[in-house]
């Protein structure tokens, strides 16, 4: 029988019903070491059991009401979010493409209608990646996700990542703000430098600009700090979080400096069901979890220990041509095409995702083990070596 869905996912021939921790289940009973995590969405693991009982209590009291009443739960989850960041204002959503839709808007309407200015441009870097929205889609600087989507929205333009002159030049009187993932995750697993970073946030300060770095993928203490660009001695004037912020529930935050507060008044932006009870319940159990137990430096630890033996043990191999990351966000650069590798790391009970054609994108929960690190990169080794062979073979 044909599906009933949207064929808009090539998806792969596994069914996944269960999880616990670093682990998943298929319908066929088959066990899968998770270093995927929805891409970067379980950064506690699957079925943590805090935000597991959260939840379950939430959905005893209420579930949805509209953003036109007071929701404590949000006080409570903005608060967790401003406590531990420079922002001071937040606003809920439901996902990475709204919570930079909103980033987006925030910075026009604050030009427009408190600056009193003609600004509305946004300055974004090739093989970026900010969402599917018609806005969103044209601010990511990857071609492929905007075919057939013409005409697409005005006021958005693409620049080289680490070209300090094509980014000023870009500039004019209607640039409005830079936006910029510190680890282009979609695009390669591409790591900005730390002084084009600070150059960029020089150039926004010299031309009045804002700032926006989006951390859709890299917030939540997955960098090994709560937010990537805590790293580089930097604050934002806008910055976004989605993916890790929930635990899989749907959720999405767009936080911002005070004094930006006033460009989003009543009735400017909205969202039926960002923040309802049960999107912050989820989200104050994941962030107080992720802060009480030091989880972005457990990241780092962690992280480095995956990055040592994954250099250590696939040194030598002509397949690969490097190994980055920053925290629990790595990438393995190889010399072609990983789709196939992909495949067969779920025949040995691995997952894990591609960041564009030639590399592998490894993004474990928060939480893993040693042990677990372990298996994985002894998987992820032996098909590596498997592959570098048979390559070598056809030379």
């Amino acid at each position: 029988m044909a599906s009933s869905l949207f064929p808009t996912y090539a998806r792969y021939p596994i069914s996944l019903v269960k999880g616990q921790g670093s682990w998943l289940w298929d319908d066929q009973g088959n066990r899968y070491l998770d270093f995927m995590c929805g891409l970067a969405v379980t950064n506690l693991g699957h079925s943590p059991e805090k935000v597991k009982e959260k939840l379950k209590a939430q959905i005893d009291e209420l579930w949805h009401v509209s953003n036109l009443f007071h929701i404590p739960n949000q006080e409570v989850a903005a608060r967790l979010l401003t406590d531990n960041s420079c922002a001071d204002a937040v606003f809920f959503c439901n996902s990475g493409a709204e919570a930079n839709e909103a980033a987006i808007k925030l910075a026009r309407r604050y030009h427009q209608k408190v600056k009193g200015t003609d600004r509305y441009e946004i300055i974004t870097f090739t093989q970026s990646f900010h969402g599917r929205t018609l806005a969103t889609l044209t601010a990511t600087g990857q071609q492929k996700v905007k075919e057939g989507f013409l005409p697409l929205p005005a006021g958005f333009t693409s620049v080289p990542l680490h070209d300090l002159p094509a980014l000023e030049a870009a500039i004019s009187d209607h640039t409005a703000a830079i936006m910029l993932e510190i680890i282009q995750a979609e695009g390669g697993v591409y790591i900005a430098d730390e002084q084009f970073v600070q150059d960029v946030a020089a150039l926004c300060r010299k031309y009045g600009l804002l700032l926006i770095i989006d951390e859709v993928q890299t917030g939540m203490g997955r960098t090994g700090k709560m937010f990537a660009h805590e790293h580089y001695n930097i604050e934002p004037d806008i910055f976004t979080a989605a993916k890790g912020i929930a635990s899989g529930f749907p959720a999405g935050a767009m936080l911002a400096k005070e004094y930006l507060r006033e460009a989003f008044t009543a009735g400017s932006h909205g969202s039926t069901f960002g923040g309802t009870p049960l999107a912050t319940s989820a989200m104050i159990a994941t962030i107080e979890t992720i802060v009480e137990d030091k989880l972005p430096q457990r990241a780092a630890e962690m992280g480095d220990y995956l990055m040592g033996q994954l250099k250590e043990k696939l040194t030598g191999l002509s397949f690969v041509k490097d190994v980055r990351g920053k925290g629990l966000i790595v990438g393995i650069e190889c010399a072609g095409p990983v789709a196939d590798l992909v495949l067969e790391g779920q025949k040995k009970g691995l997952l894990f995702v591609t960041a564009g054609p030639n590399v592998i994108r490894l993004l474990p929960n928060l939480l893993v083990t040693t042990e677990e690190i372990d298996q994985a990169v002894d998987i992820l080794v032996s098909i590596i070596e498997q592959h570098t062979a048979k390559e070598e073979s056809l030379v």
